[in-house]
């Protein structure tokens, strides 16, 4: 469980903006995202919910999620995308972002590997 204090209001309004199935999605993603990287910070970037993985972490040492109709996105890096692209077969993909399905169960497991190996790319 995300300790209150640290997670974003903004990305809290967010969340609670969209219909109840991407809410869910979404914070299934945000859950798995706090998981692997347990010290991210939660804000506001390009108007969609971003996570730093480093203190002041800009576009490039963040990974994103959005929400929408029949989707999420998850945006964890072009890297970690060519990285992962065999496991990701069953979604559609592109360089920068990955949607899953809302008729789909979030594939947990493999969202928080996608995210610990984002980090262990990032200087220390």
């Amino acid at each position: 469980m995300i300790e209150q204090e640290k997670k974003s209001k903004e990305v809290d309004e967010y969340i609670s903006n969209l219909p109840p199935e991407v809410q869910q999605a979404l914070e299934e993603l945000r859950l798995c995202i706090w998981h692997a990287a347990p010290n991210v910070s939660e804000l506001m970037n390009y108007k969609m919910p971003a996570f730093a993985l480093v203190k002041g972490g800009k576009r490039d040492r963040q990974i994103m999620i959005a929400g929408f109709s029949k989707h999420v996105g998850f945006y964890p890096s072009p890297a970690v995308i060519e990285a992962f692209s065999g496991q990701l077969a069953e979604f559609k993909f592109a360089k920068g972002s990955i949607q899953f399905p809302l008729n789909k169960p979030i594939p947990k497991e493999l969202v928080i590997e996608m995210v610990k190996y984002r980090l262990s790319q990032l200087p220390k």
